[in-house]
């Protein structure tokens, strides 16, 4: 009898502690307290300062540079990640181009926000890359959380289609965006999104609701009298800081996640920006 009730005991007390741990974590997530910092440079603020390529001796023996030798630097569009990136967004072109003319944003500033996401991925998954997307020549289909060829997160699609909705909203791209992204009746729309993001068949759903996060971000600037339609700087940043970090001014700065390639760091804006104004696939995608 001591026995069945000592267990109980235990098994009591190991309850206890697992809903005290519990509420612990429960209540440090909703405060932020388990919050890790992340690499995106100034991502609190609004941009931030213009970065430089700098280059970095640890990573030039393994930089994928195509040309150089081993040991040194090279540019972005030198090294065998930027081939692949290349190639399956020459594959791509009709369907970026479609959306192009779907939605009046460039083909090219789609692109460009792609391209940073895409190079980031690969460099951070060298050995994935190596075995299996630099022989098919393929774009990677990101993670459950960013979702696609672009890496857009579901809760961020969410916010395109309520933008591309409401008329009221700061965002709102103007008529006729709403029936790109119209749901058939009764269909559960977070399965469908998710669907939408990461069909690795056909990527004309990340590259649509890229195309129109850009165009919500530009209608904002435009609103507020800055008219931003050809700043890469400005687009790709802020495709990769997030709506919240959109706030239209007179002088905004290049900036985002940092991205080491070809021994070279660049922040993911101003990669973008690197390919807008390069002569790289213009024959595809016209500046």
């Amino acid at each position: 009898m001591q026995i069945l009730k000592t267990l109980f005991q235990v098994a009591l007390y190991t309850f206890a502690s697992i809903g005290v741990m519990t509420t612990v974590v429960f209540v440090g997530m909703q405060y932020g307290l388990l919050n890790v910092r992340g690499s995106i440079i100034e991502r609190n603020a609004f941009f931030g300062s213009v970065p430089t390529a700098t280059s970095s001796a640890e990573e030039a023996s393994t930089n994928g540079c195509a040309t150089k030798e081993e040991g040194t630097a090279c540019a972005w569009n030198e090294t065998t990640f930027w081939t692949v990136v290349r190639d399956a967004l020459r594959k791509d072109a009709s369907v970026i181009n479609r959306v192009s003319n779907e939605t009046g944003v460039p083909a090219r500033m789609i692109a460009a926000a792609v391209i940073p996401e895409q190079i980031r991925f690969f460099t951070d998954n060298r050995e994935v890359f190596k075995r299996y997307f630099e022989p098919l020549k393929l774009l990677a289909s990101l993670s459950k959380f960013s979702l696609g060829v672009s890496g857009i997160k579901q809760d961020t699609a969410t916010l395109i289609e309520k933008n591309a909705i409401d008329r009221h909203s700061a965002f709102y791209p103007g008529s006729g965006m709403e029936s790109l992204i119209a749901y058939a009746e009764n269909t559960d729309h977070d399965t469908e999104l998710f669907n939408r993001l990461t069909d690795e068949k056909d990527h004309y759903y990340s590259y649509l609701y890229t195309a129109l996060y850009l165009k919500e971000i530009e209608a904002q600037w435009q609103n507020a009298g800055f008219d931003i339609h050809d700043r890469p700087d400005v687009l790709v940043t802020l495709f990769n800081l997030g709506f919240s970090a959109s706030k239209p001014n007179a002088n905004p700065k290049v900036a985002g996640a940092p991205i080491t390639i070809g021994g070279n760091e660049y922040s993911f804006g101003y990669l973008g920006t690197l390919f807008y104004h390069s002569d790289e696939l213009t024959d595809v995608f016209p500046q």
